[in-house]
């Protein structure tokens, strides 16, 4: 097991959605001895990081550059969780992501191999392409076909570290469908949570895609779905764990879009108003009706904290986040305990 407590622990892609959160899961265990990596440029993604509490912020390319001339700048590190990255799925600039979300973690991954510092970073799992079952941690990677440059810059760097011997040093995290506070910055990436809540509050309605098989009803295509409180969790238990190679982060059940949509509704006593629209042409082709991780090995881990459900983790992000227009604080309550108040 390691210590959290007993070095600098960085985080790079802190200050988006699950950085912020990994770090406000930091503070809340009394942990804030931890260098902040980001690219904030002009967008309010620092807003994320005014409640939290964290020792120095570095920008990503000096960091990098701070890396690969002056490693020992970094001595007394214990860990670092790697989640800085571009994660459009939309980016068409091939070559912008693979160095920036590929050669970039060959160099942290190489610092933190060579300095014997544990590492977790983010693969994804985009890199399933369009399988729809049997979404194993375990696979053969080179039996994966990602569909996306994005996608594939992050296979690629998982390809690159089985092939050079250094995953089983390694935790690398294939992140399922996140959501949660703190994700405002990401544009059209943001999660369907936050998009329906914004088109009910100006419209009182939402809309899906139509699903194109029969044998799924219009928004019934499932996902695993997890909230990015439970995600954080996740992300520490693997980090403090022994545990190498590449690991599932999700819920472990797949839901529908319905699951998903309804509980804003009712978490704003609004009637429920929901259109089913037609799927763009360039999507249908690409479009996945299931997706769901098996998460054995995270369970295998130790992990045992239980998972809140959707409908409780939707309740908490639309009514202690996105009504207040709120960012995650350390004196925040975890979803158990919002549950509790919620109790009669």
């Amino acid at each position: 097991m390691h210590d959290l407590s007993r070095g600098r622990l960085i985080v790079t892609g802190g200050a988006g959605l699950i950085g912020s959160a990994v770090i406000w899961a930091l503070n809340r265990r009394g942990i804030d001895d931890i260098l902040v990596v980001d690219r904030l440029d002009i967008g309010e993604k620092w807003r994320n990081l005014v409640p939290l509490r964290y020792a120095d912020y570095l920008d990503a390319d000096d960091f990098e550059h701070r890396l690969l001339e002056q490693p020992r700048s970094f001595d007394g590190v214990c860990a670092v969780v790697h989640l800085g990255a571009c994660s459009a799925t939309t980016e068409r600039d091939a070559g912008f992501l693979m160095r920036n979300n590929y050669a970039y973690t060959k160099h942290v991954a190489h610092w933190c191999v060579a300095a014997d510092v544990r590492l977790l970073y983010a693969s994804s799992a985009a890199t399933y392409g369009a399988m729809e079952t049997d979404l194993s941690d375990s696979c053969a990677l080179d039996t994966l076909r990602p569909l996306n440059a994005y996608a594939y810059s992050k296979h690629r760097f998982d390809l690159y570290a089985a092939d050079n011997g250094i995953l089983d040093r390694l935790c690398g995290v294939k992140y399922f469908n996140i959501f949660g506070p703190n994700e405002s910055h990401k544009g059209d990436m943001r999660s369907v949570v936050q998009k329906a809540y914004e088109q009910i509050q100006a419209t009182g309605r939402v809309a899906l895609f139509k699903s194109y098989r029969p044998e799924f009803s219009d928004g019934e295509q499932r996902r695993d779905f997890l909230y990015v409180k439970d995600a954080a969790e996740m992300t520490l238990h693997l980090l403090e764990s022994d545990t190498c190679g590449l690991v599932n982060v999700g819920a472990g059940r797949a839901q529908t879009w319905l699951d998903l949509v309804r509980p804003i509704f009712r978490s704003l006593n609004l009637p429920e108003r929901i259109d089913f629209i037609e799927m763009p042409d360039a999507l249908r082709g690409k479009y996945q009706y299931v997706t769901c991780a098996t998460i054995d090995k995270l369970l295998a881990s130790g992990y045992r904290q239980p998972i809140a459900s959707l409908d409780d983790t939707v309740h908490d992000y639309v009514t202690q986040y996105l009504v207040p227009d709120k960012r995650l604080d350390p004196a925040d309550a975890p979803i158990a305990l919002c549950l509790e108040r919620r109790s009669p």
